[in-house]
């Protein structure tokens, strides 16, 4: 059934997943600052994780849901997260990009095997136009854009473990929004350390104590204003839309995420990038208007 509010969480879903197309720039400053080998995404993580654990006692006291008791949720969206993040260490922002952003083939397969939904001629042509709209962007390159490093794998490796969780985020039952954010950040931080651990050949070694000191502040801020708000929305948005549609508005990070590389970097921009993101929200926008609207039974 569609959600009473669908238009609405649409919105702010895209909205939030857009933000997250800039998330590589706050990566790049941590790396810069001198918190190498992804220690500032399992500081971000860790940060979260304590900020929101009085409120997880609180709940565990009360007798309500906290979030300890959905480890497989949260080592899914927490880990696919964490693959997403150290995938922009190791290879180039396009190809981190496209390469994580199949979600919506994965998440259709997932439906399809797990969920047993059988997606109609309006996922076909919406799944198109996205996925269309990755490939005018990122084919100047190479036609099939295959993994070539690890940067690469992580990225692809992180999309199929995200979607995942958003098939879980579809069928999980919560009492709100908070065990599902909670668990992915504790989860997703337990992940990001055993993770690097078998990465520190690639990522390096553990940054020194003055240069976590040194960004805290940013670090503070980027989990509490930034990280927090817009996971909650993008976590709890599956359960009321669905993780098929969910996957295609996630595409609005692509959107943003060419488009301030392009400034920020001095990448260019030109038809590929206009045409392909062009493609890309005119499928959001269709999957949001093509999911039926059927009222529930009394």
């Amino acid at each position: 059934m569609r959600n009473p509010h669908h238009i609405k969480i649409s919105i702010a879903l895209a909205l939030s997943a857009g933000a997250w197309g800039i998330y590589w720039l706050p990566q790049r400053i941590l790396e810069d600052g001198g918190l190498t080998g992804g220690w500032g995404t399992i500081a971000q993580m860790v940060i979260g994780t304590l900020v929101l654990l009085p409120v997880c006692l609180w709940r565990k006291i009360k007798g309500r849901s906290s979030g300890f008791e959905l480890p497989l949720t949260g080592f899914l969206v927490g880990g696919g997260f964490v693959c997403y993040a150290l995938s922009f260490l190791l290879t180039d922002v396009v190809k981190a990009l496209i390469l994580f952003y199949m979600t919506p083939v994965w998440t259709t397969i997932f439906e399809i095997i797990f969920l047993k939904k059988k997606p109609g001629w309006e996922r076909a042509v919406t799944l198109s136009l996205a996925l269309g709209g990755l490939w005018v962007v990122f084919s100047k390159e190479t036609i099939i854009p295959l993994p070539q490093n690890a940067g690469d794998w992580i990225a692809l490796a992180g999309g199929v473990i995200f979607a995942a969780g958003m098939i879980r985020l579809e069928i999980v039952k919560t009492d709100g929004v908070f065990p599902i954010i909670f668990s992915f950040f504790l989860y997703g931080a337990l992940f990001n350390i055993v993770f690097g651990f078998f990465l520190a050949d690639y990522l390096g070694k553990m940054p020194t104590i003055e240069a976590f000191i040194s960004m805290s502040t940013f670090l503070i801020i980027l989990s509490i204003f930034y990280f927090i708000p817009t996971g909650i929305i993008i976590l709890w948005a599956p359960s009321k839309l669905g993780a098929g549609l969910c996957s295609i508005l996630f595409l609005s990070e692509i959107v943003v995420g060419v488009i301030s590389s392009s400034i920020l970097t001095n990448e260019p921009f030109g038809w590929r990038e206009i045409l392909g993101s062009s493609l890309i929200v005119i499928g959001g926008i269709l999957a949001v208007m093509f999911t039926p609207n059927i009222k529930a039974k009394t």
